[in-house]
């Protein structure tokens, strides 16, 4: 389930639209959404587009895109795909309705709190992942999260994670190094197997031929 939802500018972190999911107690939320500006008081122009961050019973999952931040918090549970494709579809309308606005620099916080109307209306459709639709889209290849950067919360707010697009590229540059490390040596031994496979064979004929020409 989808529980709270924020679109913040991406430069000087100005919020922009934000709404929650009023049909519950939202007490419980309290350290996750201080999490989450957390989370975005960390992003910048650098930082991965994508991401999830793991957090109890939560994930926070955010796209970066057109010069915002669409984040949200969701119920562990709840698909990443879903989550995704819910952000990608706000970003889509939210552009649409106010793309022309979004750089004005006199904007006051919130200065787009009607588009929650639009936001609780999708929400709504994402609410339930079983429906037809969401399964749909689930099982649609347009939202490939198995790329997506997954972190834990306290490896990001208390042990230095970043969520910077270098940082990730980076490890995975030294674990695709390891990996054709690891097949060149395997390439290397298949190789040697190749070439001295013939002589140990005939060497072995050899032995066994004079064992039983001369001492049998």
């Amino acid at each position: 389930m989808i529980r709270s939802t924020t679109i913040v500018r991406l430069n000087d972190k100005l919020p922009l639209a934000a709404s929650t999911d009023d049909s519950q107690d939202q007490s419980d939320l309290a350290k996750y959404t201080t999490e989450e500006k957390e989370i975005i008081r960390k992003l910048n122009e650098t930082s991965e587009p994508r991401a999830s961050i793991e957090s109890g019973p939560y994930n926070h999952h955010y796209l970066i895109a057109n010069g915002l931040i669409y984040i949200t918090i969701c119920e562990k549970s709840y698909p990443r795909k879903l989550a995704f494709t819910y952000l990608d579809e706000l970003d889509r309308e939210f552009i649409n309705s106010y793309g022309h606005r979004i750089d004005q620099p006199d904007l006051r916080p919130f200065a787009f709190i009607n588009f929650d109307n639009f936001i609780q209306k999708t929400k709504r459709v994402y609410e339930d992942s079983r429906t037809s639709v969401n399964l749909d889209k689930l099982n649609s290849e347009l939202q490939d999260v198995t790329r997506v950067m997954t972190k834990n919360i306290e490896d990001l707010l208390y042990r230095g994670d970043s969520l910077d697009r270098m940082t990730n590229l980076s490890s995975s540059l030294r674990a695709e190094s390891s990996k054709y490390r690891k097949a060149a040596k395997q390439i290397n031994f298949d190789a040697m197997i190749r070439q001295y496979a013939p002589v140990v064979g005939v060497s072995l004929i050899f032995v066994f031929l004079v064992y039983w020409i001369f001492l049998r």
